[in-house]
């Protein structure tokens, strides 16, 4: 009986890596042809999934046994055996799925389209416009700044939804809906780097740092830095490649105020006890996703029960209608999650990601003393940042913080940083890179914005090369000074 189904190791034949690891290129192509295929990212990532599971089927990769459920962990003989516990049959496909996330995304979204009902976002983005004065560059350095927050404190998918609905508000409200498309585009790439800002901020950041025994105050004192300078420089590039510009005279400066002041922040607001039980809400969601690793039983529970849970209670406002909600949700999002992680999980089994490991580890040098090795620092920042920009990120920081582990890098190895940068950075630089930048794509096309995959890499790759340069240099100065 298979214990857990991702930990199990097994030979592959490197024929069939190779193969796999065409089908992975495969998969990545077609995602970036997806308008001229005329296909939803859900579709092709469906038969991806079913091609995957297939032939791990024929080639007898996959683990076809009963999972055990509730079992508890024990080491032996450095393995990692679970006793006890309930055998459950699954479908091999149900435990590559990262429902965490799934209920992340899903709780979110129900929960920010109840609470917009209550016309609060839309009070927030008039108030924050009438203190822009309706200028388009001081919007967006508040809407930017506030994504880098959201995403520190909260998860990034998150932080996406609630901050893309307010952008959207605000730029309808001034007409400025050609901007709309900058600064979702921006959006989505400051949750990336907000996600650096502490320990808790990103999965890749809870793994890598507590495999390298790194604490919450030294990760934010270490990590701080870099994402205040990484957030400014996003910021003026957006402003400028994007064509952001402050009001050049008084005349546009008067107008703009004018119009900005005529909005009325109440006028969305059909309920104000709806308004302040959404706004209470509101406050306890973050607060609460903020703080569910530290939260007894919540911890436990995680946040994707947390999303869902505040879902329900928002629902119960529309209890009689909330098929309304449940249409407006993005299922192909969330079907391109599912399928998407199928595949993964069959390339973990194929041993595909294991060889991403194997292939970086030849290039790193000296792991033990590479307090000082610049060379492999950056070769590994570089690398991850790669492929995590075509793989989940997850299993990569898993698999890359267990072979610095294994092969004895030190705690205050600038290693660890060039993983936790280049797992979180990679997410830049393609829409399938992070769940966040995915979520931001989404929000385009649910406005009518065009946006594919190759056009997103090729609006994307400036900022993220930018960034990657800057995490280089930092994670560089980071190894002189420790």
């Amino acid at each position: 009986m298979t214990n857990l189904l991702a930990n199990v190791s097994h030979d592959v034949p490197a024929g069939t890596t190779a193969l796999f690891a065409g089908l992975l290129v495969a998969l990545i192509v077609c995602l970036a042809l997806e308008e001229k295929l005329h296909a939803k990212k859900s579709v092709i990532a469906g038969l991806a999934a079913a091609v995957c599971l297939l032939l791990g089927a024929m080639f007898d990769i996959l683990p076809f046994q009963k999972v055990l459920v509730g079992g508890s962990e024990l080491v032996q003989d450095g393995q990692t055996l679970f006793t006890g516990g309930h055998a459950v049959s699954m479908p091999v496909y149900i435990p590559g799925i990262d429902w965490g996330v799934i209920a992340i995304i899903l709780g979110s979204s129900l929960f920010v389209d109840i609470t917009s009902k209550s016309g609060l976002f839309t009070w927030i983005a008039i108030k924050v416009t009438k203190a822009s004065g309706g200028d388009p560059q001081k919007l967006l350095v508040s809407y930017g700044l506030m994504t880098v927050v959201f995403s520190a404190v909260l998860n990034n998918v998150t932080a996406m939804i609630i901050v893309g609905s307010l952008t959207v508000v605000s730029l309808e409200k001034l007409n400025r809906r050609d901007k709309l498309l900058s600064f979702l585009l921006i959006e989505g790439l400051l949750t990336n780097i907000g996600g650096l800002l502490t320990l808790i901020s990103s999965v890749p950041n809870i793994i890598v740092g507590t495999t390298a025994g790194i604490s919450f105050v030294e990760f934010f004192l270490k990590a701080g830095p870099y994402v205040l300078v990484a957030t400014v420089v996003t910021l003026v590039m957006g402003a400028r490649l994007c064509g952001i510009h402050r009001l050049r005279d008084q005349a546009e400066r008067d107008e703009a105020r004018s119009l900005v002041e005529s909005f009325d922040e109440k006028a969305g607001i059909e309920s104000w006890p709806f308004f302040y039980f959404a706004t209470v809400m509101l406050v306890l969601f973050i607060a609460t996703i903020a703080t569910t690793s530290v939260l007894p039983w919540i911890q436990n529970l995680e946040m994707g029960y947390v999303a869902l849970a505040f879902a329900a209670v928002m629902l119960i406002r529309y209890s009689s209608r909330v098929d309304e909600f449940y249409k407006a949700v993005d299922w192909d999002l969330l079907g391109f999650f599912m399928c998407l992680f199928v595949v993964i999980y069959v390339m973990e089994h194929a041993q595909v990601l294991a060889a991403i490991g194997e292939g970086l580890q030849r290039v790193l040098r000296d792991i033990p003393n590479s307090t000082a090795n610049l060379v492999d620092a950056s070769l590994l920042l570089v690398g991850a940042a790669g492929f995590s920009s075509v793989t989940d990120n997850i299993p990569l920081a898993a698999m890359l913080s267990s072979i610095l582990h294994n092969l004895g890098a030190p705690q205050e190895s600038g290693l660890w940083w060039s993983v936790i940068f280049g797992a979180n950075l990679g997410g830049n630089l393609t829409p399938i890179g992070s769940a966040s930048t995915l979520v931001a794509v989404t929000i385009m096309h649910k406005h009518g914005l065009s946006m594919s995959f190759g056009r997103f890499v090729k609006l994307s790759a400036g900022y993220a090369v930018v960034q990657i340069i800057l995490a280089l240099l930092y994670v560089m100065l980071l190894i002189r000074l420790f």
